[in-house]
């Protein structure tokens, strides 16, 4: 058992502690520049195509959903007769 935890530990260790490590370009002041530009598009949609597509789908279904209600409220209060 003590051979195992030892064994986890050396592993664990040796990946902790290697060498090469990865360097990370720092893409803040990339991304602050483009944020703050003035050029009339909305913060929310300044991230690019994949913003865009977000916000009609986030749009699209929040119609739809109020339209059911709605729709449901309607049918709640005028029952079908029987």
């Amino acid at each position: 058992m003590f051979r195992h935890i030892l064994a986890f530990q050396h592993v664990s260790r040796r990946t902790v502690a290697s060498t090469a490590r990865r360097q990370l370009d720092n893409k803040v002041p990339q991304n602050q520049k483009k944020f703050q530009e003035d050029n009339g598009v909305p913060v929310h949609l300044k991230g690019g195509t994949g913003d865009a597509l977000l916000y009609r789908t986030t749009m699209v279904l929040t119609v739809m959903g109020a339209g059911y209600v709605v729709y449901e409220l309607v049918k709640a209060a005028f029952p079908k007769k029987n």
